[in-house]
């Protein structure tokens, strides 16, 4: 039997955004989503974060089960972190809040202040030679549309 993550609240929604909440820690998932990386690796795709805030964020996201950590042995040590399954399956719900936050962000007049990721990472994949889907984004699903009320984005 496993022992509780301290400090989760038991409300499971209030529990969700506990897990997923902090500096960067959405972003450091996303990255994840695409496969394991190693912490240098995490460190140039996530330029604002300090290593000492990545490794924290890492070792939150791990306590939570939500990502691993592996070291091979090998000398120099090589750590990998990647999503588990239990992480993986916050994608959507990721997804989902992006949705939100840009329907959020239009709707309050805001939506020219937001950061696209990705279009970050279409232009990293094609720098990287990847192929694009038809909507220009490389290796993404198409987005759904809005509802017919909320003007594009």
């Amino acid at each position: 039997m496993s022992r509780p993550v301290k400090h989760l609240p038991p409300l499971p929604a209030e529990r969700a955004l506990k897990v997923i909440a902090g500096r960067g820690k959405a972003v450091i998932l996303h990255r994840l989503f695409d496969g394991p990386m190693r912490l240098s690796a995490l460190e140039r795709a996530l330029p604002d974060l300090s290593q000492k805030v990545l490794i924290a964020q890492l070792r939150e996201l791990e306590a939570h089960g939500v990502v691993s950590r592996r070291v091979h042995p090998e000398l120099p040590p090589r750590v990998e972190y990647a999503a588990t399954p239990l992480g993986l399956s916050l994608a959507p719900l990721l997804a989902a809040l992006c949705d939100w936050g840009r329907r959020h962000a239009h709707a309050l007049g805001e939506a020219g202040r937001l950061a696209c990721a990705s279009d970050a990472r279409a232009s990293r994949d094609a720098e990287a030679g990847a192929p694009t889907s038809p909507g220009g984004r490389a290796d993404t699903p198409p987005v759904a549309a809005d509802p017919p009320s909320a003007p594009a984005l």
